[in-house]
This record gives structure tokens, C-alpha cells and sequence, in this order.
């Protein structure tokens, strides 16, 4: 099992949402981090060389970015709202 590891700036992102998404992608994370952070699937995947994250894990419209560090942690750096091409962090559109 590994270790989910949130840095303030995740934090602050997953607090601007309502509480229901919170408990949504909080679970997501959990069940999609168990084991296998670092192999590709369905709802996760490698995104090309970018200034946020290494993975994506996408929650319905929710995208949690995330780093996957060695010694069984995985360290999430920011979590956004996707609206159909375009993916918002805090409100403000960010660009991949």
C-alpha cells in the first residue's frame, strides 16, 4: 500500500470544492493509489513533460496530478476541474 502524501497547495485546491466532491476524490485516490500509482489504466495515465505533474488520475470531472516517489509515496500537487478542453485550478484556467 502506498503512502498519499498532499502538499498545501493540494490542499487548498480540494477545500474550494464542495464536500461531496472532496469525499468523491478523496475515495477516488485511495482506491486508485492502493497499489499501483505508476502503471497506466482506464482513469489514470503519464502525461508528456510538464511544469505541474508526472500522472494524471481523472475523477469524473476532476483531475488530481500527481508524482509518484519512490519508497511507497505518491505526492499530489494539484487538483483541477476539467471543462471540456479547458482545466481550471482555483478557478483560474491553467494550461498543461
Amino acid at each position: 500500500m502506498l503512502h498519499v502524501n498532499f502538499t498545501a497547495d493540494a490542499v487548498e485546491d480540494i477545500q474550494s470544492f464542495r464536500k461531496y466532491d472532496q469525499e468523491r476524490i478523496v475515495d477516488a485516490i485511495e482506491t486508485n493509489h492502493a497499489e499501483h500509482a505508476a502503471e497506466p489504466s482506464r482513469n489514470r495515465k503519464r502525461l508528456r513533460p510538464n511544469r505541474l505533474s508526472e500522472w494524471e488520475l481523472r475523477v469524473g470531472e476532476f483531475r488530481v496530478f500527481y508524482v509518484d516517489v519512490e519508497n511507497a509515496m505518491v505526492r499530489i500537487d494539484a487538483i483541477g476541474h476539467k471543462q471540456g478542453n479547458r482545466l481550471f485550478i482555483r478557478g483560474k484556467e491553467f494550461e498543461l
